[in-house]
This record gives C-alpha cells, sequence and structure tokens, in this order.
C-alpha cells in the first residue's frame, strides 16, 4: 500500500508541475445562495407587494432555466452585458407563477431582483474558499470563469476574494457560454496559455467537466456530496 501511495505522490506532483493556471467556476464552486433562489425571488416580490411561494418559485426557476435555448458563440461581448438574458429567463419564471402579471409590474420585478442578485448578503462563500484561495495563490495564476456577467466582479469583491483573481471572465463579456468549450479557448488566448498548462474546477458535469475536457483542459471535479475545495488543496499540493 505504502509504495502504491508513493508511486501516486510522484505521479501528482509530476502533472502539477506542467499546471500554471486554475480556473473556477464561481457560483455553486465558490459560493452559494445558502436559501435558494426561490426564496429571493419572493423576497423580491414582496418588495413589489406581491406575494409569491418561494418553493414555487424554486421549481419554477429550475424549470425555465433548463428551458432557456444553448447560444452559439459571437464574436466581442454581448449586447448590453446579457441582461436581456436574464430578462428571458425571469419572465419565463413569472409565467409560471404569475402569468397575470401585468408589463409594469413584470418590469418592476426584473429590475429589483437583478439589482438584488448583487447585493451584499446574498451569496455566501464556502467556508473552505478563503484558506485555499490563500494558499493556492502563491504557486498558480487564478481566475474565474462563468456564466455571468458583470455583476461577478461586485459579488467576488463584496465576498472578499476578487483579490485572488488575477482574472475573471464572464460569458457575457466573452461572446460564449458553457457548455461550449469555446469559452475557455477564448480565455485560454486571453492568458497566453496551453490548455495543458491549466486545470479548471467546477460543479457541473455538463458546464464544468465536459466542457473544460473538450477544450484540453485538466479538470478537478467538485462534488459537494462526496468532496470540497480542500481536496482540491490536497491534489495541488501532492495529494498526500
Amino acid at each position: 500500500m505504502l509504495i502504491v501511495q508513493l508511486r501516486f505522490k510522484t505521479i501528482t506532483e509530476n502533472y502539477m508541475g506542467m499546471i500554471k493556471a486554475i480556473f473556477f467556476d464561481a457560483a455553486d464552486t465558490l459560493f452559494h445562495l445558502p436559501r435558494g433562489v426561490g426564496y429571493h425571488y419572493a423576497l423580491v416580490g414582496e418588495e413589489i407587494g406581491l406575494k409569491l411561494d418561494a418553493a414555487r418559485l424554486d421549481r419554477a426557476f429550475a424549470k425555465a432555466w433548463n428551458s432557456m435555448p444553448k447560444r452559439a458563440p459571437i464574436d466581442g461581448p454581448r449586447m448590453n452585458d446579457d441582461k436581456d438574458w436574464w430578462r428571458t429567463l425571469v419572465d419565463l419564471v413569472l409565467d409560471q407563477v404569475a402569468p397575470s402579471l401585468n408589463e409594469i409590474d413584470r418590469d418592476n420585478f426584473f429590475e429589483v431582483a437583478y439589482d438584488h442578485f448583487a447585493e451584499a448578503g446574498v451569496w455566501e462563500l464556502y467556508p473552505e474558499v478563503l484558506d485555499v484561495l490563500e494558499k493556492l495563490q502563491p504557486q498558480f495564476q487564478l481566475a474565474v470563469i462563468s456564466n455571468f456577467d458583470g455583476r461577478l466582479r461586485m459579488i467576488l469583491e463584496q465576498l472578499g476574494i476578487s483579490k485572488f483573481f488575477r482574472h475573471i471572465f464572464v460569458s457575457s463579456e466573452l461572446g460564449a457560454d458553457k457548455p461550449d468549450s469555446e469559452i475557455f479557448r477564448r480565455a485560454l488566448k486571453f492568458i497566453d496559455l496551453e490548455p495543458d498548462q491549466v486545470l479548471h474546477v467546477g460543479d457541473d458535469p455538463e458546464r464544468d467537466w465536459k466542457c473544460a475536457t473538450a477544450a484540453g483542459l485538466s479538470i478537478f471535479r467538485l462534488d459537494r456530496q462526496k468532496n470540497s475545495l480542500l481536496d482540491l488543496l490536497a491534489f495541488c499540493s501532492g495529494g498526500l
């Protein structure tokens, strides 16, 4: 058993010697919504005088999110920082939970919701994140790559972790979304590294694991039912 462990350690150390940068997914990898989307949508509803059920909103959001069509990459950033995309998503949610809502109330709900999800205290870091980033930053170039928009920078700043990342890549600015591997290829060109020099860390089998692998990156499969970013730290330091 000892021989196997030592051999594993050597292989891991040799592999990590090739890695110059680590990409992180954002939501559900670095931070999360402790109370879920529905809770926050219900809060937004209260703010404009609507009484909406959080559990029903959660179900509606999941259905709307899964029904949003995949988009082909475009040259350059998307219009309006993808705000129109989020409006379409919110409309799909409201179609399910408040179909009779008039256009003015829909507009109000969306604008309040859009700002709400960039406010301090909405998102929460996973408990190990700060320690992991502090230990990895001296060894690797760290970056975030996410299907998000410019609000992500404010969120990372409020959570106290923006200082760890040399780059923050968001799909609205790169003009490509996961699970299209083009988003990774564009980020690699920006930092001038080869795919085998970058490790991607994410929780989604399709948008992170499969997508990054298709672009030639190595991956760390984050599955919070089985592991955490502390396991990434152990892996990057040699595994044992």
